[in-house]
């Protein structure tokens, strides 16, 4: 790696920063009689070099034009925090026990979204690794962690990260994050990164200090200045953020990233900084086994997603947030916002997402100003799409962090969670999600004083245009900087054994169980235009695809409160029913209300 601090051997380290904006770089180490610094030379195109006695375990910093200390952007390991000094860390330190985990095919993905921090009473990593037990059990094969580089404070979702290449201190060390990798693979369970390369958090980035050339004012985004990825000097930029996601696949063993809102990447060049990181992923740690791409794209572009028959020429996937707001709308009739683009014809853009990926695929968006959204998908095959009824940012960045169970009718969220999953692209489930959690989840974070007000002020101001906001009530709105916000935020596992939440479980293991048995063997060999659709009025459709063994999967959903008819009676064997009794109803060629069913029509 080019940058941060390289354990050597003999107790001597190799120290490296790219500060072309800088007059002088000084390394500062704290040792037992104090901190000393000394002078880093400098080298070709803005970097500075020192090699000198530093053994792992040696706390240090950068010294800018002689005034200003700044951790190491490239930190492996900051535990004061993103003000505080940076570790020396020696990645060959830890024995890792999983030599022979090559990791699983894509097709086998069951996503389960956490956040480190409120997934388990204690917020860490080792939190997690005590319940790796359980998500198997559950049916999960795969752990999204939400962004895990250090941020401010105690508390923050992690997509205010400002050194990018340190695991957040509050969650454990390096080392833990390790040994719950390594537990994971050790129960089959693939781990994947969830990172951010469109903008570092509002509190602790230092580069303007010493690297300028790290952002431009020719792009603008929604934090400021754009990440420079295309201007002079972006070069260096660029490979900062390869290297990172190399890092993380590499040096902690992650199978998969997904990366955040890369629609807010702003490259210019050729090749797209997406397509080189892409590239140099396959051809680095890809090469050896099984690793996994997914992006979050509101720009719904399928040029990133095409596949070589079931292998991926850059990324496997994307989250199809289409296919969730469609969900949302026919669950809850909530129209507000983006939601204003799904109101109109839901059943049939609804059927368009399980046959062929984007509901928008070119067409105007009226929530854009009736700007075109989206390219063709339906040359892409069912597993280049990442489906969902929640995660993190749609329970989240409501005022109240509702739940999707606290919104919608008890037996239509029933089929349209038996409907989901058991459709042929990858499922992805928040946590908690399984037994209808009902501690909310919440904006939080644990800024300095000053931004603390305005991200409180900010949040409600947002939400003051909503009538139940209005005026004084506004105050409702939890503050984000408050701590008991966060805790709210933790899942109750003691509900776990309560009858209602029980009930949800079971439910969502049948589900999983059904499609291990039923759906992922047979998804190997799926080509694009393997779906076709047909809408019943505003909330009721039937969607058959053409399966990699030549079988027929077939899904029946109805989400409203009337019954109503397909033109044919389903084919096939009955895999799944929601509600159970709804089975012969279904078979007389009826889609009853608040109901979903699967057949399976063998080759």
């Amino acid at each position: 790696m080019p940058f941060s601090a390289e354990a050597l051997r003999d107790g001597q380290t190799r120290f490296r920063l790219w500060a072309p904006s800088a007059h002088s770089v000084e390394l500062v180490i704290d040792g037992e009689n104090g901190a000393h610094a000394i002078s880093m030379p400098a080298q070709p195109n803005g970097w500075r070099e020192l090699v000198t006695t530093a053994a792992p375990g040696t706390r240090y910093r950068y010294r800018i034009d002689g005034k200003l200390d700044v951790p190491d952007a490239a930190s492996r390991y900051n535990p004061d925090d993103v003000h505080g000094a940076s570790v020396v860390v020696d990645p060959a330190a830890y024995d890792w026990p999983d030599d022979a985990w090559r990791g699983r095919p894509w097709a086998q993905a069951v996503i389960y979204e956490l956040h480190v921090g409120t997934f388990s009473p204690d917020g860490t990593f080792e939190g997690v690794e005590r319940k790796l037990d359980y998500l198997v059990d559950l049916g999960v094969t795969a752990i999204e962690l939400m962004p895990l580089a250090e941020f401010p404070g105690r508390r923050n979702w992690g997509y205010d990260g400002a050194l990018l290449y340190a695991p957040d201190s509050s969650y454990g060390s390096p080392e833990d994050l390790k040994r719950l990798i390594a537990a994971a693979h050790a129960r089959g369970l693939m781990m994947f990164l969830d990172v951010v390369y469109n903008h570092f958090g509002p509190e602790g980035n230092y580069l303007n200090a010493y690297a300028q050339q790290f952002f431009t004012e020719r792009h603008k985004t929604a934090w400021g200045a754009a990440i420079n990825y295309d201007g002079r000097a972006s070069r260096a930029v660029r490979d900062f953020f390869i290297h990172n996601a190399l890092y993380w696949l590499e040096e902690y063993h992650f199978d998969g990233l997904r990366f955040d809102a890369v629609h807010a990447i702003v490259d210019e060049s050729d090749p797209h900084v997406l397509v080189e990181l892409a590239r140099r992923v396959r051809e680095g740690p890809g090469r050896h086994r099984q690793v996994h791409l997914v992006l979050e794209n509101d720009q719904n572009q399928a040029r990133y997603l095409t596949y070589d028959g079931d292998s991926p020429r850059a990324y496997n996937a994307q989250w199809n947030d289409d296919q969730h707001h469609l969900l949302h709308v026919l669950l809850t009739g909530e129209q507000d916002g983006y939601y204003a683009d799904y109101a109109d014809e839901p059943a049939k853009r609804l059927g368009r997402t399980f046959a062929e990926g984007y509901a928008y695929q070119g067409d105007p968006s009226r929530f854009r100003g009736g700007a075109p959204r989206g390219e063709p998908s339906a040359t892409l095959p069912p597993q280049a799409f990442v489906n969902f009824l929640q995660n993190h940012d749609q329970i989240g960045n409501r005022a109240l962090g509702e739940r999707i169970v606290a919104l919608a009718p008890r037996e239509r969220l029933r089929a349209a969670t038996a409907a989901w999953l058991l459709a042929p692209a990858v499922p992805m489930l928040f946590m908690g999600e399984e037994f209808a959690a009902a501690t909310p989840f919440l904006f939080f974070c644990d800024f300095g004083p000053e931004l603390a007000e305005l991200v409180t002020n900010g949040r409600r101001r947002e939400f003051s245009r909503f009538a139940q906001f209005a005026g004084a009530s506004e105050n409702l709105i939890p503050d984000p900087n408050d701590r008991d916000t966060f805790e709210a935020s933790k899942l109750d596992w003691n509900s776990v054994e309560h009858r209602e939440h029980a009930v949800w479980l079971e439910l969502y293991r049948t589900l999983l169980a059904l499609r291990r048995e039923h759906i992922v063997p047979r998804l190997a060999g799926m080509a694009g235009h393997s779906g076709r659709y047909r809408a019943f009025g505003d909330a009721a459709l039937v969607v058959t695809w053409k399966m990699g063994d030549g079988s027929t999967l077939e899904l029946r959903l109805n989400l409203s409160d009337e019954t109503t008819r397909a033109d044919t009676p389903p084919k096939g064997a009955l895999i799944h029913s929601e509600p159970p009794y709804a089975g012969d109803a279904f078979h007389a060629g009826e889609l009853p209300a608040n109901a979903a069913a699967v057949y399976l029509q063998r080759a």
